[in-house]
C-alpha cells in the first residue's frame, strides 16, 4: 500500500525527529518543520511526536486541552515503550493514533537516513490505521513489524537490553584495557565484540546454561 504524499510536522528537535524528518522528506512528503513548537500542527496531515518518552503523555494531554489537534489528522509517536494507547486523550479530538518506533540508534550524522532503510520499526495502531502506519514506514525504506499493545513493554525491554547493556559491557571492557596501558583499547576489543555479536545473531536465543556450557568447552 502506498500512502499519498502528506504534509508533515515533527514535534521534537531530537536526533529521532530529525532522522525521521529527513527520511519522510526523501520519500517525497512535505515536512513543514522539525521543532519544539506547535506552530505548524494545524496545517499538517501527519504530526510526529518525537520527544523523550517521559514527556510524551503530558504533551498529548496539553495539546488536547489547548485544542491543538485537527480532526482527521494522523498522529504518530516514536517512543518504544508506549503503544498507540498513550494518544487516547487526543482520539476524542478526532485524530488517528499510531506508534512507530525505529529499532535503531541514531548517531546525529548523515548515516542515520541510510540506517533507517536497514531498520525495523515497531508499529502499533488500531486495525483501520495499521496499513497506513505500515505504509509510512515502508515509504521511509524501513520494514514495519506489528507489535500488539499488550506486547509493547516486552518489546521495549528487549530493545533496551540490546541498546543499553551491550554498550555498558563494551565500555567496561575498554576501560579495563586502558587501565593496563593499552592505547588502542577500542581497536583491540573491536574484533571480538563484532564477532561475538554476529555469532549471537546467527545462533539466536540460547539459555544462559547453554552459553555457559559452550564457553566451558572452548
Amino acid at each position: 500500500m502506498n500512502t499519498p504524499k502528506l504534509v508533515v510536522t515533527i514535534i521534537g528537535d531530537t536526533p529521532v525527529g530529525r532522522g525521521i524528518g529527513n527520511a519522510l522528506l526523501a520519500a517525497g512528503h512535505s515536512v513543514l518543520s522539525v521543532a519544539n513548537s506547535v506552530e505548524h500542527v494545524q496545517q499538517a496531515d501527519l504530526v510526529v511526536l518525537a520527544m523523550d518518552a517521559t514527556e510524551l503523555p503530558a504533551v498529548v494531554v496539553a495539546f488536547t486541552e489547548n485544542n491543538v489537534w485537527r480532526p482527521g489528522q494522523l498522529v504518530a509517536h516514536t517512543s518504544g515503550e508506549f503503544g498507540y494507547g498513550v494518544l487516547s486523550p487526543a482520539v476524542a479530538a478526532g485524530i488517528v493514533p499510531m506508534a512507530i518506533h525505529p529499532s535503531m540508534r541514531f548517531t546525529e550524522t548523515s548515516t542515520d537516513e541510510f540506517a533507517i532503510r536497514e531498520s525495523y520499526f515497531a508499529v502499533s495502531a488500531p486495525e483501520m490505521a495499521l496499513p497506513v502506519a505500515q505504509a509510512l514506514v515502508i515509504d521511509m525504506g524501513a520494514e514495519p513489524i506489528e507489535i500488539p499493545e499488550s506486547a509493547r513493554k516486552t518489546y521495549f525491554e528487549a530493545w533496551s537490553v540490546a541498546n543499553d547493556f551491550s554498550g555498558l559491557v563494551v565500555s567496561q571492557a575498554i576501560g579495563l584495557l586502558e587501565q593496563i596501558g593499552i592505547r588502542d583499547a577500542r581497536g583491540v576489543i573491536g574484533p571480538v565484540v563484532r564477532a561475538s555479536v554476529e555469532q549471537a545473531l546467527a545462533d539466536g536465543h540460547r539459555s544462559i546454561d547453554d552459553i555457559a556450557a559452550l564457553d566451558g568447552d572452548a
